[in-house]
């Protein structure tokens, strides 16, 4: 049997622009969110959509790439891995967090860059 791999694939429209940082090691790291919709048929036959939102986390080039090129609205195909982790605020509440950090990402849809919005 082959081994399970943690792979996902989204396909969907980014919420707003992505927030780009520099780590103090120099290495880009882009956060941001997509949405997916889903669209089905309810009990009572009418068409019903639901999105659901995926925080994505991008690092070095592929961050570059998308400080460069995404914005708020843009379609992507995002590949990548799940992963969670946690971590503690300044009020000492500790916070839970699901995202998928991206290896892949291919743009969708018409070409807008940052710079033509």
């Amino acid at each position: 049997m082959y081994a399970m791999k943690n792979k996902v694939q989204l396909i969907g429209n980014l919420g707003q622009a992505p927030e780009v940082k520099t780590t103090e090691t120099g290495k880009k790291l882009a956060q941001f969110s997509v949405a997916t919709n889903e669209s089905y048929q309810n009990a009572q036959g009418e068409k019903v959509t639901e999105t659901q939102w995926h925080q994505v986390v991008a690092w070095g080039k592929l961050a570059e790439i998308v400080e460069k090129y995404l914005v708020k609205g843009k379609e992507v195909a995002i590949e990548g891995k799940l992963v969670n982790r946690n971590y503690t605020d300044k009020q000492g509440v500790k916070h839970y967090v699901t995202e998928v950090v991206a290896s892949d990402l291919l743009m969708l849809g018409p070409n807008k860059t940052a710079q033509a919005e």
